[in-house]
């Protein structure tokens, strides 16, 4: 089956179409800016230059940086803060005339892993950390997830979100060396090993790709595995849940 998936980011939408069996991407990777400011309109207007672009007409699967219950966001995340309790999915199909399927980020992303890539097979619980504006966090036990669990919203150094210490926009804004960053995202791990105690980790997002430039830093003792998608993880999941929605 091929489905149009979509990842939204607090930096970037991205979409491509991809082949649900086997994971692959079976068009080019259009990537988009967030808008800012990324309101629900703006949002809005940004998904459907997207879809356009694809010329695609059925069921979208979309990816969304915040809480999703039901296809509404029942937080702001990373995105401006009027995304409080809309729904998206509607949002999305109102302006494109396309049927949307939206779920938290990083839970997709999890799923493309745990279903054809580097989480296939392994038990116990596994936690997937998406490194990008923030820190998304998908848990899987025994391969069933558990949804909409934001370890990254989890109050760190100094009473704030420990993503706003330890995401990759910190990286940037503080200017950061990697391992310096390094040092940051390895207290994450370490607080959130004390509190759930995982089999695994699985490291997504644009900055698993540099983990040998921060490696050295991590000292957690849970092993410790790149994403197999990397950065396309979102898309591919986004694109999975539409079709595990209609068998």
């Amino acid at each position: 089956m091929k489905i149009l998936g979509i990842d939204i980011g607090g930096s970037g939408v991205k979409g491509a179409i991809v082949n649900t069996k086997t994971g692959e991407l079976v068009s080019e990777r259009i990537r988009i800016p967030t808008p800012q400011p990324s309101t629900p309109k703006n949002m809005a207007k940004t998904v459907k230059k997207l879809v356009k672009q694809f010329d695609y007409k059925g069921i979208v699967g979309c990816s969304f940086p915040t809480v999703i219950v039901d296809g509404k966001a029942m937080t702001s995340g990373n995105i401006d803060k009027k995304w409080l309790g809309t729904q998206v999915d509607k949002l999305f199909e109102k302006k494109t005339g396309n049927p949307f399927i939206v779920y938290n980020d990083a839970d997709l992303a999890g799923m493309a892993e745990m279903k054809m890539g580097t989480g296939k097979g392994l038990k116990g619980m596994v936690i997937m950390v998406t490194i990008g504006t923030g820190l998304g966090t998908g848990i899987f036990y025994n391969g069933m997830l558990v949804p909409n669990i934001e370890l990254g919203r989890v109050l760190g150094k100094e009473g704030q979100p420990i993503e706003f210490y330890a995401g990759d926009k910190a990286r940037k804004e503080n200017e950061l060396s990697w391992e310096e960053w390094g040092m940051r995202f390895d207290f994450f791990l370490n607080h959130v090993k004390r509190v759930f105690s995982p089999n695994y980790f699985i490291l997504g997002g644009g900055a698993s790709k540099k983990l040998d430039l921060y490696k050295d830093q991590l000292t957690i003792d849970v092993p410790i595995r790149v994403a197999k998608f990397k950065n396309n993880a979102g898309i591919i999941g986004a694109a999975m849940v539409v079709e595990i929605a209609k068998s």
